[in-house]
């Protein structure tokens, strides 16, 4: 056995590796993104229901 090809075996295997714990982390980021973006969403106040106070503009002011 080549110590070369044995060398090329260790560093792919240790790319194969960051790419690995690189994607994860990745995953993990946009998992962490989507929880605040819809902690967000959820925190806005529904609308005021059609001719509710608060929801008409008096223009003529």
């Amino acid at each position: 056995m080549n110590v070369a090809s044995v060398a090329a075996a260790s560093a792919n295997t240790a790319a194969q590796t960051q790419n690995a714990v690189g994607l994860s982390v990745l995953k993990k980021a946009i998992d962490i993104q989507a929880a605040g973006a819809l902690a967000l969403v959820q925190a806005v106040p529904a609308a005021p229901a059609p001719g509710a106070a608060g929801s008409v503009v008096n223009t003529w002011a």
